[in-house]
């Protein structure tokens, strides 16, 4: 079984961002929005600083206590959403439960939402307009696919977990590559015949280590997305990947696979907002 890691796809895809930003007379920005310090968004911020930067992107940090008030944060966002020097928000969630997170991701500017989290942009996604942002992680898993040029056209895709970051988009994506993608989630009936029939096995369940050669077969290639612990207090993936090794031809790891990705999907988003955002200003 080969391994399809993340790290190979974000050196082409930076390479490929670098050459993109040289075209632009304009250094693109990124506003990172945190409530908190929840040790998920604290990681994932780390790796978003470190993506902007490697590539040469500007970006903004804007935190804020976890006990500031609904009203006040939306006031504050409104700012960050409103300044014209802002290109593409990313801002991390969950956030805490006294503030009402629904109103304030639909707050956000279409052309500046590059994790693609708004209703509207997530209409885009199912429209198939190509004006839209994908959620990063299902993004992510595209990019790896193409990086690895594995055919999609045709192919039967399997994915297990229906959530609005992964599943229905990633199935909207997929389907635009004229995949025929079955959605499996927790009511699925014999879920593990409906992914053995699968070419593609892509698990976003968030359940660790789930998925087990009983759900592979011979030559399948399996996307895992899930990052969970597992027994020992180990990151592991939703998919058994010992159990799979002699089923799958090919597998990404975690960690080490699609989570590597996101953030460099991030900073594409950012990319392509800035370009939209010039357009519109300039009709």
């Amino acid at each position: 079984m080969e391994l399809l890691k993340g790290a190979s796809v974000v050196s082409a895809m930076n390479e490929e961002m670098k050459k993109n930003l040289s075209t632009l007379d304009y250094i693109p920005h990124l506003a990172i929005v945190r409530v908190g310090e929840r040790p998920d968004d604290l990681s994932y911020e780390r790796g978003a600083v470190k993506r902007m930067e490697t590539i040469g992107l500007n970006y903004s940090l804007f935190t804020y206590p976890e006990t500031i008030t609904h009203n006040k944060f939306q006031e504050e966002f409104e700012k960050i959403n409103d300044n014209n020097e802002i290109d593409g928000i990313l801002l991390l969630r969950p956030l805490p439960k006294h503030i009402n997170e629904e109103e304030i991701i639909q707050l956000i500017n279409p052309i500046k939402d590059i994790d693609g989290i708004s209703h509207k942009n997530m209409a885009k996604i199912f429209a198939g307009d190509k004006t839209g942002f994908a959620p990063c992680t299902a993004q992510a898993v595209v990019e790896m696919l193409h990086h690895a040029n594995i055919p999609l056209e045709g192919k039967k895709v399997a994915i297990v977990g229906r959530s609005l970051v992964v599943g229905k988009p990633l199935a909207m994506l997929l389907m635009k590559e004229n995949a025929t993608v079955t959605i499996c989630h927790t009511k699925t009936v014999e879920m593990e015949k409906e992914c053995s029939r699968a070419d593609i096995i892509i698990a976003a369940a968030g359940k660790a280590k789930m998925l087990t050669k009983e759900y592979v077969k011979e030559g399948a290639i399996v996307i895992d997305v899930g990052i969970n612990l597992d027994e020992n207090n180990k990151l592991c993936g939703d998919v058994d990947i010992v159990s799979i090794e002699e089923y799958a031809s090919m597998a990404t790891p975690v960690p080490g696979g699609v989570g590597t990705v996101t953030t460099s999907v991030l900073a594409k988003h950012l990319i392509e907002a800035a370009r939209q955002r010039r357009s519109e200003n300039k009709k």
